[in-house]
């Protein structure tokens, strides 16, 4: 029987670490959130950014990139789930402070080699914020993706510019395919809520989270998800998600990992 690689440092131990710590791999960092996903996912999208950040350091680890992953933070900064009973958020201060503390401590031990999986619109602000700031004071470049925006942007070739277009969004794709696949087990296809494309917020029609429209022109307002959205569903009709489609998307985000990795390292 072949066991699987460790490599999530919260599995390993103390011994391991300042083994592993002298020869400053690579650490992956993978964000979240704790929101609304809509009615037929769990809260915890952070599930997901960890499960792929898994994934991403189990295949570098197979082509020699030695690659290791950080707990994942499960909490996101704060933008328009706050209505949701349950839901935990940050404030974006405190998401910041978060932020500079895990990578002031990792580059305090000499791991320079970082790499932000992000999971979460709710953190880019931040994350551009500190890794700027560490760039400053530190000169290292620690780069970062948007998980679901690179799916995203790979969702046409997968399943077809149309559908794309039609199922593209929060509560949606790419999230709810990447779920059926990676966590199928966690997903109630059965409470599926397709957006109302008639809704309206401050008198004007909805466009997305945050966005209505006025004379064809987005118009951006400070309310929360819960009036601009359908349960947490925003554009993008989830019955069309599916996880074959899940599938491509996780493959193409694992392989776009294992290219930064490797770009990383020749830098």
């Amino acid at each position: 029987m072949t066991l699987k690689k460790i490599v999530h440092m919260a599995q390993m131990t103390a011994a391991d670490m300042r083994e592993v710590a002298q020869r400053n791999p690579v650490i992956l960092l993978p964000l979240g959130s704790f929101e609304d996903q809509g009615p037929h996912m769990p809260m915890g999208d952070y599930l997901l950014a960890d499960a792929i950040a898994e994934r991403i350091a189990l295949a570098a680890m197979q082509e020699g990139c030695e690659t290791y992953v950080a707990p994942v933070l499960p909490f996101g900064g704060a933008d328009y789930f706050g209505y949701m009973p349950g839901g935990i958020a940050l404030s974006q201060t405190t998401l910041r402070a978060v932020i500079e503390d895990m990578l002031g401590n990792l580059i305090r031990h000499g791991f320079t080699k970082l790499i932000i999986l992000n999971g979460h619109g709710g953190n880019c602000t931040m994350i551009h914020d500190v890794t700027q700031s560490i760039l400053k004071k530190n000169h290292i470049i620690i780069p970062s993706f948007y998980l679901w925006r690179v799916a995203a942007a790979y969702l046409p070739a997968v399943v077809g510019e149309e559908k794309a277009k039609q199922s593209g969004g929060h509560g949606a794709n790419p999230l709810t395919s990447i779920a059926l696949y990676l966590k199928p087990d966690l997903v109630k296809t059965e409470n599926l809520k397709q957006q109302a494309l008639d809704k309206k917020a401050w008198g004007l029609p909805v466009l997305d989270f945050g966005t209505v429209e006025l004379n064809g022109v987005p118009i951006s307002i400070p309310l929360e998800g819960d009036q601009t959205a359908t349960q947490g569903i925003g554009r993008g009709n989830p019955y069309l998600c599916d996880g074959k489609t899940g599938e491509a998307l996780t493959d193409h985000l694992v392989k776009i990992g294992v290219k930064l990795i490797k770009h990383l390292l020749e830098q």
